[in-house]
Parts: structure tokens; sequence; C-alpha cells
């Protein structure tokens, strides 16, 4: 189950499993599509227990950010193991939103 939890005009979402693959996206992105039609200025991943991000994983969280930049919001993604961390950091998604490590 995907858990939120909720402060203010920020939205802390943690991924249900160990991945963010193509077959947990739908319901991932229907509760992101959720939160961001909510008026959130502020979405956050935390990718705790996350192991695996594949490439569907990464267009949902670029469409997540793309979503948060129309509304005037922001994205970050947090406790991103290593391996993740280095993959958006040869992505360059840094460059776009905060992403930080364990």
């Amino acid at each position: 189950m995907i858990a939120v939890s909720r402060e203010d005009n920020k939205v802390v979402v943690r991924p249900a499993g160990d991945s963010i693959v193509a077959a947990s996206i739908p319901e991932l992105r229907l509760k992101m599509r959720e939160i961001v039609a909510e008026g959130v200025q502020e979405l956050v991943i935390d990718l705790t227990d996350v192991q695996m991000v594949d490439s569907s994983g990464i267009g949902l969280l670029i469409s997540a950010f793309n979503s948060q930049r129309k509304v005037g919001g922001r994205l970050a993604v947090i406790h991103a193991s290593g391996e993740i961390l280095e993959l958006f950091q040869t992505m360059r998604m840094h460059q776009h939103f905060s992403v930080s490590g364990n």
C-alpha cells in the first residue's frame, strides 16, 4: 500500500514495495495525480524501501515534476539508495528537482 503523509501544503508519498517499475506505476500514478490535483505545493517521494526504478518509474517522476512545475509547486525525491542516486545523477535529474540519498 502506498503511504501518504501530509503536513500543511507538503505531501510525502512512500511507494509500496521495493521498486518503481511498469507493473507498479498505474496505482502510484493515480495517487500522485490526485495529490497534484489538490494543489499541493510540495510533493516529496520517499524512496526508503525502493531498490529499483525502471524507465517507467523515471518517466513517472519526470511527469510529476512537470505537473508540479505547471502549478508553481516543487518535487523532491528523498532517501534514494546509492544506486538510484547515481542513476538520477547520471541522467541529470537532480538538475530539475531535489534528489537526496539515505
